[in-house]
């Protein structure tokens, strides 16, 4: 029995690596959910201070949306997904250079 020598492909090293973008969570404004929810879903999944959380919380209210966190794809996934378990609107986006 004899094996075939492989080939081993070697990596372009000219290749430009451009790194990731960070993506942004969006929380969007609703008709259904209380400001009071809202600001104690921003504390219990981000850890907001009381403040920092009804400061986000009435700029979606008056502006119709909030940026609430911002990282690799990954997290944003996460973040946006355990938003949706609370019953918040949130979409994610690359975050603008």
């Amino acid at each position: 029995m004899s094996t075939a020598p492989l080939e081993v492909i070697e990596p372009d090293l000219d290749d430009v690596v451009v790194p990731d973008v960070p993506w942004q969570v969006i929380v969007w404004d609703d008709p259904v959910n209380l400001m009071s929810y809202v600001a104690w879903v921003f504390r219990k999944l981000f850890g907001f201070s009381k403040a920092k959380a009804r400061a986000l919380m009435l700029q979606v209210h008056h502006e119709g949306k909030a940026v609430v966190s911002s990282g690799p794809r990954e997290k944003a996934e996460l973040d946006v997904f355990r938003l949706h378990e609370y019953g918040l609107w949130a979409t994610m986006e690359k975050q603008s250079s």
